[in-house]
């Protein structure tokens, strides 16, 4: 338990929580009755104030509206069939946040900051957390430049804030994917391996254009040959080759993903082969075709574990094993739900209980 008590906390008036249907809970598009924020200027962090969710002021000449300053986090908060709460991983989160304000000239933030402050506002909205079976409380961090400042340099102040929303599965059936030979998500030398704004920014046309030929997500390869799988447009990549978990190794154009890395963990204490390096299309397609690639599927906080049935290169479709058969996936899915809603044992450690 992290002590939370030097954090201001202001209450809303009203909860928003009588208005909203928990059967009905897309993803990112509803909001708790509170929000955390904080402020860095003068080389340190002040003013962690929880309060409601509301609008902010800010001037049009942030430096984050012209310049791209901005990164944020994604992790979730999961209700347990005793009624506790618990916050799956935030170190690993708290690891990764830094590692994107390093890339991004920006401020880090003390980890036990960045837990405390989100343990205390999963605390404030505590009944936001569903109850209904794979419906979770998606938490985000994120840090924006605030200097009031039309020049190309780095920003002397930021501000952190983290929101709150329930929401239900992110993918609710297995997806049709397009490995992308034309645009890129992150170059060598880039900032692809950071939750950076810019990443997302870039990634919208070519998902918007796939999105318009059918396709659920985008596999995205390298930008130099487009001949290796990177990771997909809200996950990593992962797939079971000749009885072995294959995942493209971590660069800089890839994101260290935190589901990424549990599964990992997990599969090797199951036993299980694991191989993180790098993967050609051409590899991929041929194990496929061959029936040695039994599964495929993206994994992330949002989207947890997301099953691949078809995978386009251009133009011809190659087809994955009935996914709902796949022993692997779906053991996974279910060695990380029984841990993140506490129906055994956390003897890694993973939970963060509120």
């Amino acid at each position: 338990m992290i002590e939370t008590s030097n954090i201001k906390v202001t209450k809303a008036a009203t909860s928003k929580l009588p208005q909203i249907d928990f059967d009905n809970l897309p993803f990112g598009k509803t909001f708790s009755d509170h929000m955390l924020t904080a402020d860095y200027a003068d080389g340190e962090w002040k003013n962690f104030e929880i309060l409601p969710f509301g609008d902010i002021g800010l001037s049009p000449a942030i430096s984050a509206l012209h310049y791209g300053q901005s990164f944020f986090e994604g992790l979730k908060a999961y209700r347990h069939a005793d009624g506790q709460i618990s916050v799956f991983r935030p170190d690993q989160n708290a690891a990764r946040f830094n590692k994107s304000a390093e890339r991004m000239c920006m401020p880090t933030l003390p980890e036990d900051l960045f837990i405390e402050g989100i343990l205390a506002l999963v605390n404030v909205d505590k009944d936001w957390v569903p109850s209904k079976e794979n419906y979770t409380l998606y938490i985000r961090p994120f840090m924006f430049a605030t200097d009031p400042f039309l020049g190309v340099a780095p920003s002397t102040t930021y501000k952190f804030m983290v929101l709150l929303g329930p929401t239900g599965p992110y993918f609710s059936k297995n997806l049709r994917v397009k490995i992308e030979t034309e645009y890129t998500r992150a170059a060598e030398g880039g900032f692809g391996y950071a939750k950076a704004a810019g990443n997302y920014g870039g990634s919208l046309l070519p998902a918007k254009k796939a999105a318009q030929q059918g396709f659920d997500q985008l596999i995205w390869t390298d930008a130099k040959s487009h001949e290796y799988i990177e990771e997909m447009g809200a996950a990593n990549a992962m797939f079971v080759i000749d009885g072995k978990l294959v995942t493209p190794s971590t660069r800089d154009t890839i994101l260290d993903g935190i589901t990424r890395k549990s599964i990992i963990e997990l599969a090797k204490g199951f036993g299980m082969e694991v191989e993180e390096r790098r993967i050609s299309v051409k590899e991929l397609l041929e194990a496929i075709a061959n029936g040695t690639c039994t599964d495929a599927f993206g994994a992330g906080t949002a989207a947890t574990i997301a099953q691949v049935a078809e995978i386009e290169h251009e133009g011809k479709t190659y087809t994955l094993p009935n996914p709902a058969e796949s022993v692997f996936a779906n053991k996974m899915r279910k060695a990380l739900d029984d841990i993140k809603f506490g129906r055994v044992e956390d003897v890694k450690g993973w939970n963060y209980m509120v």
